[in-house]
Order: C-alpha cells, then sequence, then structure tokens
C-alpha cells in the first residue's frame, strides 16, 4: 500500500504543471489529488479495522478550504462523524492518521500546529464537536478564538457535508455578537507592514529571502482577514475570500469596492503563481520584486495598499458597533 500514496505522488508531480497555469484550475487539482489520497486511506483502513461505523465529513481548513493553494501547500484538515463511542472515535482517529501520512507522501507537508485529523482536537464525533465549539465559544481566549477563526475556514470535501455545515452555523449565529466580533478582530490585529512612508515596498534584509517579500503575511492576510471577518458579521458561510468579498452587504461594501478588492486578491494570487520559486513550501510564500515589471510593481503596490485599506474599513466597523454596544 505504500506505492499507492507512491503513485498519488507520481501523478501530482506529473500534472502539476499543466494545472498550475492557472489559480482556480490549481486548486481544483488539489481537491482531486487530497480525494485519491482519502479513498486511498479509507481502502486501507476498511482492510484492516472493517467496514465504516456510521457516517463521517472529511473536510479541509487553511488555504485549502478557502480554495486558495500554492503549488506547495501544507495540511489542514478535520474529520466530523456521526457516532460517538470510543470504538467509533478510534477507527475514524486511525483513518485520521492514515490520510495524514497519505497526505504527506503525497506531498503535503505536515502542519506545524497539528491541525489535522490524526490529532484527536480535530477529529471528533458531531456531538463532542458541538460541544468543543461551545467551549472555545465560552472561554473566548486568544487560543480558542485562533480555533474558531481556524475553523470558519472549513470546507466539506470527502462525506456528510451537513455536519460541518451544523458546525458552523453554531459559529456563525452566536449570542452576543458583537462582543465576540472584538475578540475575533483583536486575534486579526497583527500584519506585517508591506510599504513604509516612502512608498516602498519592505523586503527581507537577510536570510534566504533577501529582497523578496513575503506575500502571504503582507499581501493575501489583510485581504483574508478581513474577509473572514465580514462573512462572521454577515452570516456568511463561504469559505473563500472571493466569495466572501462577494457576499458583503451594499452598506458596507458598494459593489465598485467588492469589484476592486476581489480582482486585486486574484491579482495577488496570480502574482504569487507566476513569480514565486515553488521549490518548496515556503518559498512559495516570497516574492522576487525585482522580477516584476514597473507597470507590475505599480500595480502590486496598489494590491498591497488597498488589502491595508479594506482591512482598516472592517476593523473601524467592528469598533464602531461595539463602542455601540450593539
Amino acid at each position: 500500500m505504500e506505492s499507492s500514496f507512491a503513485a498519488i505522488r507520481r501523478l501530482r508531480d506529473d500534472k502539476m504543471g499543466e494545472a498550475a497555469h492557472d489559480h482556480f484550475t490549481l486548486n481544483k487539482f488539489h481537491d482531486e489529488i487530497m480525494k485519491l489520497t482519502i479513498k486511498k486511506a479509507l481502502e486501507i483502513i476498511t482492510n484492516q479495522l472493517g467496514p465504516l461505523p456510521c457516517s463521517f465529513c472529511f473536510f479541509v481548513m487553511g488555504s485549502a478550504g478557502r480554495m486558495e493553494q500554492s503549488l506547495w501547500s501544507d495540511q489542514d484538515h478535520g474529520i466530523v462523524y456521526r457516532e460517538k463511542n470510543d470504538e467509533v472515535k478510534n477507527y475514524f482517529w486511525q483513518l485520521g492518521k492514515e490520510i495524514s501520512r497519505g497526505l504527506f507522501d503525497a506531498g503535503y507537508q505536515y502542519c506545524d500546529g497539528g491541525v489535522m485529523a490524526s490529532n484527536l482536537l480535530w477529529c471528533k464525533s458531531l456531538e463532542e464537536w458541538q460541544i468543543q465549539i461551545s467551549n472555545w465559544l465560552d472561554e473566548s481566549n486568544w487560543e480558542s478564538i485562533r480555533y474558531l477563526m481556524i475553523f470558519m475556514d472549513a470546507r466539506p470535501l470527502f462525506g456528510e457535508e451537513l455536519y460541518v455545515q451544523m458546525l458552523k452555523e453554531q459559529i456563525y449565529y452566536i449570542q452576543n455578537k458583537s462582543v465576540q466580533m472584538t475578540k475575533f478582530l483583536n486575534n486579526s490585529l497583527y500584519m506585517k507592514k508591506g510599504i513604509n512612508v516612502l512608498g516602498k515596498l519592505l523586503t527581507e534584509t537577510h536570510g534566504p529571502y533577501t529582497g523578496s517579500l513575503n506575500i502571504k503575511e503582507i499581501g493575501l492576510f489583510p485581504y483574508v482577514n478581513a474577509a473572514r471577518l465580514l462573512a462572521l458579521k454577515e452570516n456568511h458561510q463561504e469559505p473563500s475570500t472571493v466569495a466572501r468579498i462577494g457576499g458583503a452587504s451594499e452598506a458596507i461594501l458598494p459593489s465598485r469596492l467588492k469589484d476592486l478588492y476581489q480582482h486585486q486578491f486574484i491579482q495577488l494570487l496570480n502574482y504569487r503563481l507566476s513569480y514565486a520559486q515553488h521549490s518548496n513550501y515556503h518559498t512559495g510564500h516570497y516574492l522576487p520584486i525585482n522580477k516584476l515589471t514597473k507597470e507590475e510593481m505599480k500595480e502590486f503596490k496598489d494590491i498591497i495598499r488597498n488589502g491595508t485599506a479594506l482591512f482598516n474599513t472592517v476593523r473601524k466597523l467592528i469598533e464602531k458597533e461595539d463602542s455601540y454596544g450593539n
């Protein structure tokens, strides 16, 4: 069976060049590779432990959940299953570990933070998940808010989609929403500055990426975080940043601005796809700006500025509503 995951890796390597010419095609290709891996892991586990004991859903989060993966990606995923007992728990935990191992063999590195179905924190019955999310909401400390934000990007990839929808509704339809919104905002405030007062892009000044700009932290995060907060505020469960921006009400974002931000976010993903080295997971996060033409440099700076403007718009809105006690 080891060779089966290796075969998926070969398929990934052989076809990646065809898929990577376009951001949307690339993310559909990642889905196909991950589904093949899940099916192979299921085959292995059913051979070892018998048939599935109940229905379940395997979901992805992070850039995979938002369909914003680059060529290389780490793992962010979980499992929710219907029945609650120790035997079922062990079954899906073994499945989670097998899927995680298979994804690693297929080219997706393990998540440093352990956000994977191989971790029992992210592999639970529906009832246990509901309790866990309630506890995270009640605690509302930095770590539990971070977990909730991670889960907001969940997207069902295999199995019973309704389970993930039910859990996300628990987060989106919370009580005392303005108070919780401020906590989500506070958890999103750290952002790396991208342009200095002289209008110069702030690139890395030492290390292997000297002269390159961290496109993930400086470029993508302001759009991703702002869109996630907007989605929470207005109860839109779509995980992608583009869909979340598009779902904002006219009162908050007029159509003209929604079109602008959606277009510029996609352009940002295209810059990453076109110019980052993509030799491994880390190099894909850095943009060597000396590759940009004069016109591209101007557009890229506009994209960075507009991401900051979008985030500041959302931040002021949340702060204003919290100060009014809405």
